[in-house]
Parts: C-alpha cells; sequence; structure tokens
C-alpha cells in the first residue's frame, strides 16, 4: 500500500503528431525491485534497435527536427499532457523562451516514445524501455533546473536569495537523514497516539506477531458480531485510523459496529523465519481472543493488500479444516491472481527474483525504506521530482500530510516471509488450488463460501482493479464487487463528503471485468456507506454496548494505539 498512481505506456503515434504519450501503470514490484543491471539492459537493447533499425531512427529523428522547426517558428503544437503539473506556469505559455525550451522537451521526449513503439522490441521489453527511458526523460525535465524552472526564478528574487540558503539546507538534510532522496513530509508534524491513530482503545491481547487493539464503543448499542481489520504486513496499521474524518474505525464505530485492529510487529533480524504460518497462527489467535471478549462464536474480517492475501490464505485454511471463525470477509485493493496486469512486475526475471530473496535472506529482513524507494520510482514527477523542486528550488519546507506520513512511516518484511511472497506472486500460488499449504492444509480460495466484498481502485497501479476483479472471482459463495474511483490508498481512506467522489456497483461477475463495468450503475459519494449497509446485515442482533474493554482472560495491557506501532 502507497500514495501511487500512473507512469507512461507506448505512443505509436508520439513524436509524430505533436501529442505526449499516454501513461499507463509501471508494474515494478516493490518486492523485486530494480536492478542497475536490468537497467543497462534494457538500454542496450535499445541501443541494439538503433542500430538494427536505422530507417525507423531516421524517421524519428525527422519528425523530431520538424516539430523543433515548428516550435521555432511558433507553430508548435506539442503540449503537456492533462496532469502534467510541471508546466502549470504561466510563463511557460507566455515567455517564448520558456515555451520553446517546454516544447522541445516534451517532442524529444515523444520522439524516444515513438522510437521505442516501432521498434521490433516484444510487447514487454518495450514497456520495460519505455519505463526506463521515462526514468531518463523526467529527470532531465528542464523544470528540475534553477534557471528552468520560473517559479523558482521568482522565488529566488522575491526572497533576496533565502530561498537558496533554505534549499540548500534541505539538501543537506536530506542527504545525511534521508539517504538523498527529496523528503516528502515533515515527519516532525505527526506523532502517532497524539494526532493519528487517536481513536480510544487498547490492547486486550499480545503475543511476539502481533498487538490486538479493542476499541472503546462510541454507541449505547453495538452489533453483536465483532468485526477485525488486518492491515498489510508492509504497512502500519493506523492508516485505517489516521486522524479526525479520515478514521475508518472511527467510521464503523459511529455506526454501532464492534471493532478490533490487528496491528503487526515490525519484524527484526531476529524474526527472519516468520512465513505465512507464522502471520495465519497469530490471527487465529487474536479471533480466539476476540471470542472470549465479545461470546461472539465467529468474526467479521477486513483486510488490505497484502493483508488481504494473509487473510485469504487464513480463510482458505479454515475452509480445509472446517473450522467456522468468520462469517464474512472485505478484501480491500488486493490481488489474488497475479497472472493478471503483470502483477509480478516488468523487471522480474528468475535471475532478479534470486537475486531479491537471497538479499532479504541474507540481511534477515526486507527493509521498508528499500521498497519505499521502488516505489517512489515508479511515479518519480510526483514523488521525488516534485519534492526536489519544493524542497531544493524554491526552498519550502517538506509538507505536512498525514497519509504521506503514514507512507514514511516504513516497516520490514521477515526474509522468508519476502521469499514466500515472491513464490506466490511468481508461481501464482493463491489462485492454484492445493498449490499452497498453510498450517498444513492445502488451501482452495474457490472453497471459501462465507459472504465477501471486494473493493477495487479504477486508477489503482499497484493492485490494478482488473487483478482485483479475478480477486472476487477466485472465492467461491456470494462476492460483492466494488469499484471506487480512487486510486490505492484513496480507495481506502474515501470518508463520505466528497463531492468528487463516486463508485460502480454490479450484482453480478461476468467472467470479463470489462463488461462488469459495462453494466455497472454509478453512486455518488463513498462506498464506505454501501460496505456499512452490507456489513450491517452480517453483523448480528444489536446489543449493550461493553461497559469496559476486554475480559477477565484478556485484560487490557496498553492504551491504543499499542507499543508494537511505535517500536522501531
Amino acid at each position: 500500500m502507497a500514495v501511487r498512481t500512473d507512469t507512461p505506456a507506448p505512443n505509436t503515434e508520439a513524436g509524430k503528431s505533436g501529442k505526449q504519450p499516454t501513461r499507463t501503470p509501471a508494474r515494478v514490484n516493490p518486492f523485486v525491485g530494480m536492478r542497475p543491471c536490468d537497467v543497462a539492459a534494457t538500454m542496450q537493447q535499445v541501443g541494439a534497435q538503433a542500430v538494427r533499425q536505422p530507417a525507423v531512427l531516421l524517421e524519428q529523428e525527422a519528425a523530431l527536427a520538424r516539430e523543433l522547426l515548428a516550435i521555432l517558428s511558433g507553430n508548435g503544437t506539442t503540449a503537456p499532457v492533462k496532469g502534467d503539473k510541471r508546466f502549470l506556469d504561466a510563463a511557460w505559455q507566455q515567455n517564448p523562451f520558456y515555451r520553446i525550451a517546454m516544447q522541445s522537451y516534451l517532442a524529444w521526449q515523444n520522439a524516444l516514445t515513438g522510437f521505442v513503439d516501432r521498434s521490433a522490441l516484444d510487447t514487454r521489453s518495450k514497456e520495460r524501455a519505455q519505463f526506463v527511458l521515462q526514468l531518463i526523460t523526467d529527470a532531465l525535465a528542464p523544470t528540475n533546473t534553477l534557471i528552468g524552472n520560473p517559479a523558482a526564478l521568482r522565488k529566488v528574487v522575491e526572497s533576496g536569495g533565502t530561498s537558496l540558503i533554505s534549499g540548500i539546507r534541505n539538501a543537506l538534510t536530506d542527504m545525511l537523514q534521508n539517504q538523498g532522496m527529496p523528503a516528502q513530509v515533515d515527519m516532525s508534524a505527526f506523532k502517532v497516539g497524539k494526532n493519528l491513530g487517536t481513536t480510544p482503545g487498547a490492547v486486550v491481547f499480545r503475543n511476539e506477531v502481533l498487538e490486538l487493539i479493542q476499541y472503546a464503543p462510541a454507541t449505547g448499542e453495538v452489533y453483536g458480531r465483532p468485526q477485525l481489520i488486518v492491515p498489510p504486513q508492509i504497512n502500519k496499521f493506523y492508516v485505517f485510523d489516521l486522524s479526525e474524518g479520515k478514521s475508518i474505525v472511527d467510521y464503523l464505530l459511529k455506526r454501532e459496529f464492534q471493532v478490533f485492529t490487528v496491528s503487526w510487529r515490525n519484524p527484526t533480524v531476529d524474526h527472519r523465519d516468520w512465513d505465512m504460518d507464522t502471520y495465519v497462527a497469530a490471527l487465529i489467535e487474536a479471533i480466539h481472543a476476540i471470542r472470549d471478549i465479545t461470546g461472539s462464536d465467529d468474526v467479521n474480517l477486513h483486510g488490505a493488500c497484502s493483508g488481504a492475501m494473509t487473510m485469504s490464505a487464513l480463510l482458505g485454511h479454515l475452509e480445509a479444516r472446517n473450522e467456522h471463525l468468520v462469517n464474512a470477509a472485505t478484501l480491500m485493493v488486493a490481488v489474488i491472481d497475479s497472472t493478471a496486469d503483470s502483477q509480478i512486475g516488468l523487471f522480474a526475471t528468475p535471475e532478479s527474483i534470486s537475486a531479491a530473496k537471497q538479499n532479504s535472506i541474507l540481511k534477515g529482513v526486507l527493509g521498508g525504506d528499500e521498497m519505499g524507494r521502488v516505489f517512489a520510482w515508479m511515479r518519480p514527477n510526483d514523488l521525488v521530482w516534485n519534492y526536489w523542486v519544493n524542497n531544493y528550488l524554491l526552498g519550502n519546507p517538506p509538507p505536512v500530510f498525514d497519509i504521506l506520513y503514514w507512507n514514511n512511516d516504513t516497516t520490514r518484511l521477515p526474509g522468508k516471509f519476502h521469499g514466500q511472497l515472491l513464490d506466490i506472486f511468481t508461481s501464482n500460488l493463491l489462485a492454484r488450488p492445493g498449490k499452497l499449504n498453510v498450517l498444513g492444509t492445502p488451501i482452495d480460495l474457490s472453497s471459501v463460501k462465507c459472504d465477501k466484498y471486494v473493493v477495487a481502485g479504477i486508477t489503482d497501479h499497484i493492485t490494478p482493479w482488473k487483478g482485483v476483479y479475478n480477486t472476487a472471482k477466485a472465492f467461491g459463495g456470494n462476492t460483492q464487487f466494488v469499484l471506487s474511483s480512487s486510486g490505492h490508498i484513496q480507495s481506502l481512506i474515501n470518508p463520505p463528503g466528497n463531492p468528487k467522489a463516486k463508485f460502480f456497483l454490479n450484482p453480478e461477475l461476468p467472467a470479463d471485468p470489462d463488461a462488469w463495468l459495462a453494466g455497472a450503475r454509478t453512486e455518488s459519494d463513498s462506498w464506505w456507506g454501501n460496505w456499512c449497509q452490507w456489513l450491517a446485515e452480517r453483523s448480528g442482533e444489536r446489543r449493550a454496548a461493553p461497559a469496559a474493554l476486554g475480559s477477565k482472560r484478556h485484560p487490557p495491557l496498553a492504551d491504543a494505539p499499542g507499543t508494537y506501532v511505535t517500536a522501531s
């Protein structure tokens, strides 16, 4: 889970028509990453195509030359794509120097894209080449330089040069404290338990792997069946209890639900051998603690991203053992079937996957900062160069933004679990009945019959919505698929009241996701309200809210948000 959107894709006529290339997901798996040797090999492939197809190269160069002449004469047609925020300053249109610089840069970018698209490379090699070239051209954008950024130059004049001094100070700070990456957020502005993750509650169970938090009821009556939220292991749980107005936990509490959440321990090298069995067994212990505290025979389970994958493994294990501990389940932005949308990533080769496994096994863990850097370079204009300009050229402090704080509050993955996730992705183990064993039982998701609510984001490229649609189809029983109009995190943190928000509903699940969307009806506002209605029908009768948290066997151990979330 992270805050991301789109990256470029091929455009056959780029460089000829003057249009910018369209953008599609850059499928780079953060569990695999990008090795410098793979990037170099991709560039070698592009160079080889220039040698083997000189006619195509000359055609693109001629098209670029014609466009540059048109630009110099004031007749250029090249323009930024919709949503490209780099060239919003009025100077890019009003100042001839800046207008020529912008159009020339975009024409050159388009020419490179057009050459790759017309080359003889196979589809996957073209996608890799487009991605690498986009990294290069984005880095060389004029907006990333002081003289090429009119807003930054104005700031120097207006501030009497103090913006330059502030920018240098910010750069030195990032070199020392952020491994040379521009800081995305002012980390001093937030503290978990103070202005994030503040809903009242208590840790009522703890084992080596997780803390279980029970939240204080917000109403006089509550539904009898409790809700358990399973966060991803690659992020901290408080994304579900972010801040006022953005808390799923608070939203559920105010609608009479009993809410519990898992807070995973941040593993160290001492926990290098934790795997899927470890996490599933810990969840089973937590569910039994909830049963003791609430008196309910079962729970409703809700998970996101890799947490939903773990939850799916749990559901398959319980079904294999005929244990009915889960009544209904919600899976948010989770891809189970990795054959869809190249989920394993553009640069995932047997060699790179083996290298990724060996790296995490050697270190004992996969660091969250490593995954964070991969995520950032998946969308560099928004997650790298945007902050380069803000922090260094403009000399502004990093922004204060709760979601970005959470996104930068990274966790680690145990080496063994990281390797297991790679095996699940590469061999599609969760979607193939009997291919994954959990706690000694083969997993068959098609046998899982409890009701399910599956949520995807239409602009999500971390877990593309068509891949999430296949998740819905992987299970047996009754499944409601819901498509939000947002991206990955925006689909989760989607409180009601946003006039631009909408979601799509269709009770049918045809084989083709496009057919599902064509037959879906559009609903305004957030999907949270629809989800709560669905939950209410599956949460039992109302009863008096508990007067105290925990139980005799599971007394409160610490106030929410607990101790694991703040441990380094």
